[in-house]
């Protein structure tokens, strides 16, 4: 029953329309907002992967990363989002930054 079924991934928001913004906006991300303003979220990724965003009010931001964006250049991608709340650690090439509700988002090198 479950091989066939498209899954996909969602994480909580305290607000849905800031996070539009952020994801449309910064990200340059393609976004549908489902039931109007301050409703459900579609975040549309490459290889035809969505993941919902959904409000809450009483959010709590992940303890852990929600949101892997593998790039070819980490370096680049953390020049133009320094001014997020860039996080750079051991491992992997690597850089964390949160979306306006405190869930932890990365780029990833990948090549």
């Amino acid at each position: 029953m479950f091989r066939e079924t498209k899954a996909f991934s969602g994480f909580s928001a305290d607000d849905t329309d800031r996070a539009r913004e952020f994801y449309a906006g910064t990200l340059d991300l393609r976004v549908s907002q489902l039931g109007g303003p301050g409703g459900l979220l579609m975040l549309h990724l490459a290889g035809d992967r969505d993941v919902v965003v959904y409000p809450k009010a009483d959010h709590v931001p992940a303890t852990f990363t929600v949101l892997n964006f593998p790039v070819a250049d980490v370096d680049r991608a953390v020049d133009e989002l320094t001014a997020r709340g860039i996080m750079r650690d051991n491992g992997p090439t690597i850089a964390w930054f949160t979306d306006p509700a405190g869930n932890i988002l990365s780029v990833i090198e990948q090549e």
